[in-house]
């Protein structure tokens, strides 16, 4: 059963410390599609019609995670160009553009492992990366941006 195959999925995917969150959402998404296409049009009407989520929740919810990998002696090496990545942040937030940003990293952490900021498009996602001073200096090692379709939030 559908039910099944995404267990299954998610049970191989999660067991290996190599893959990781990014990857098991991928899967999961081919999972999702295989069964949708593999099921006949009949019980894609009824399933479509009781999802009405699908027709209230807006698309201009959409926002972008762009997530930073740090180096580990983040804290030691970041001094020089703290001033111009929190400034450039301040900029886009001042213009609506950042919603929110700061370190991340496994719970307790003495030491962010990385970074998640809060973008309201992407192109603003992309200028931040751009022209940070912790890429350009070295301090961040990997970013990825996702694409964020927000369905509920506070009011």
């Amino acid at each position: 059963t559908f039910k099944h195959r995404i267990r299954k999925t998610v049970k191989s995917y999660t067991h290996s410390s190599v893959i990781t969150f990014r990857h098991t959402m991928v899967a999961l998404a081919r999972a999702s599609i295989m069964a949708f296409l593999s099921t006949s049009a009949r019980h894609h009407q009824q399933a479509l019609q009781r999802r009405t989520y699908a027709s209230t929740t807006s698309l201009a919810a959409t926002q972008y995670l762009l997530r930073y990998s740090y180096i580990p002696d983040v804290l030691e090496k970041r001094g020089p160009y703290r001033e111009g990545h929190l400034g450039l942040a301040k900029d886009l937030i001042a213009e609506g553009r950042c919603l929110a940003g700061g370190p991340s990293g496994p719970v307790l952490m003495d030491v962010p492992t990385g970074a998640l900021f809060i973008f309201t498009d992407l192109d603003a996602a992309k200028l931040f990366v751009e022209k940070d001073p912790y890429v350009s200096g070295g301090i961040v090692t990997d970013h990825s941006i996702e694409e964020w379709n927000v369905v509920v939030q506070k009011e």
